[in-house]
């Protein structure tokens, strides 16, 4: 009877096991993250181009404005390679366990700190990345059609940026109903060749229009204190400059993998293209616009170009669709995270109206907060410190040394530390800058104009 009793509850404890797994994978087939997975390397290229290559390019210049030629050089390399090292870090530790994938940066957290540590330090700090991004995606798509708009009809009426936000928010409010990131693949190539396209009008157009009367390249800041800040302020442009680390691990989720071909490989070759990518529009952007125009210089490249009329107009265009698709990008993780915690936490039914709703309540929450905010170099600043020096510089590093636990002293050690060092520093002294900023701004700003 003991037997058999026991037979019967294992019965049942199996039965339950086997449920649990068949609605977990009914929702892992519905949740935008990991219901697709058949995705190219090329997938990986273009969607990290467009994940990293954004609204940061255009502020680069001014942030060399306020760094100094050899400070502002040796910030750009470095950044570059430390955010190389710690992408290959997650691109690496995604399969690290046999037989299973962390989809999402959380999970990875979980791995490294625990389950319930893992989500406090990981979850918040992403979130403030990926809406924060899109907020400042809102304002640099309205400012920029605010900015074709009064460069293709310079004598009409003016019209407030606010009605440009809301312009540049309106595809959003379909697009955001894509189920996941396969399924904007189009939209993401056509945002990652308008990068490319806009960075090279943007330096080629600063090259044409050469080198302006009376350029100064000294700190334009009367005080040191003044100049200090607008320092960190900078350092924080060039931090949200490499933000694709957010995303990384959702984007490898949706390539196929296994035992014998496992995801990296795919992964890591679209990373290294689309590196290359970031190179050629970064570097020349940020050097050739401050060398044509110094300290004079805009916080979004294009505002200090004016002619030719048509090519200016067009670059602005670019901008507008890139940012379509990066806002896109960045907007997939946080549905995956509305959408699980109404089905896991809240217990709705997964369907078309619980997701037609989530998505638009987000779409139109970050728009009402780029009207109320549009700050653009200070928001870029604050962000850029506050949260993507964390999960960009040094997140990463801190999870590889807790999970693989290099020897002391030895090379991967020291490597780690000297990214979690200066990334921390990032993180203390970037949003003092922006925060400033934003503050300085504000004085004079009036809401909903």
């Amino acid at each position: 009877m003991g037997t058999q009793a026991q037979n019967v509850q294992s019965s049942y404890a199996r039965t339950d096991i086997d449920e649990k797994l068949a609605k977990q994978k009914e929702l892992d087939d519905w949740l935008p993250i990991t219901s697709s997975r058949n995705a190219k390397w090329w997938y990986s290229a273009f969607h990290n181009v467009t994940a990293i290559v954004g609204a940061g390019v255009l502020s680069l210049p001014y942030a060399m404005s306020e760094l100094g030629w050899g400070p502002g050089v040796v910030v750009l390399v470095l950044s570059w390679i430390i955010t190389l090292y710690t992408l290959w870090q997650m691109v690496e530790m995604h399969e690290m366990v046999p037989g299973k994938r962390f989809d999402r940066y959380h999970e990875l957290g979980q791995h490294a700190f625990g389950e319930m540590l893992g989500l406090y330090i990981v979850v918040p700090q992403q979130l403030v990345v990926e809406v924060g991004t899109d907020i400042v995606y809102m304002v640099t798509g309205g400012k920029s059609l605010k900015k074709f708009h009064d460069t293709v009809c310079s004598s009409c009426k003016d019209i407030k940026l606010t009605y440009f936000i809301m312009i540049f928010a309106a595809p959003h409010f379909l697009l955001s109903h894509c189920p996941n990131f396969n399924s904007i693949s189009v939209v993401s190539l056509a945002a990652a060749v308008m990068s490319l396209s806009y960075s090279t009008i943007a330096w080629g157009a600063s090259a044409h229009k050469g080198v302006q009367n009376g350029v100064d390249y000294g700190y334009t800041a009367k005080t040191t204190s003044e100049t200090v800040f607008n320092f960190f302020s900078a350092l924080g442009d060039v931090a949200f400059a490499y933000a694709g680390h957010n995303v990384v691990l959702e984007i490898q989720a949706t390539i196929p993998s296994t035992p014998e071909k496992p995801s990296k490989g795919p992964m890591w070759r679209g990373v290294v293209i689309a590196y290359i990518v970031v190179a050629l529009c970064y570097f020349p952007v940020a050097l050739v616009g401050y060398w044509m125009f110094g300290n004079n210089v805009d916080d979004n490249i294009l505002i200090s170009l004016e002619k030719p009329t048509w090519l200016i107009a067009m670059a602005n265009m670019f901008v507008v669709i890139h940012v379509i698709g990066g806002y896109q990008i960045y907007a997939m993780p946080v549905f995956d995270m509305i959408e699980t915690a109404l089905v896991k936490k809240l217990h709705f039914q997964p369907s078309f109206m619980l997701r037609f709703t989530a998505r638009n309540v987000y779409v139109a929450l970050t728009m009402f907060v780029a009207i109320s905010f549009p700050f653009f170099g200070g928001l870029l600043g604050f962000f850029g410190g506050f949260a993507l020096a964390p999960t960009t510089y040094f997140l990463p590093c801190i999870m590889w040394l807790a999970i693989y636990k290099p020897k002391k002293f030895s090379l991967s050690w020291w490597t780690n530390w000297i990214c979690i060092t200066l990334g921390v520093l990032l993180l203390i002294v970037a949003p003092m800058g922006g925060l400033r900023q934003i503050i300085l701004q504000a004085k004079n700003y009036k809401f909903y104009s």
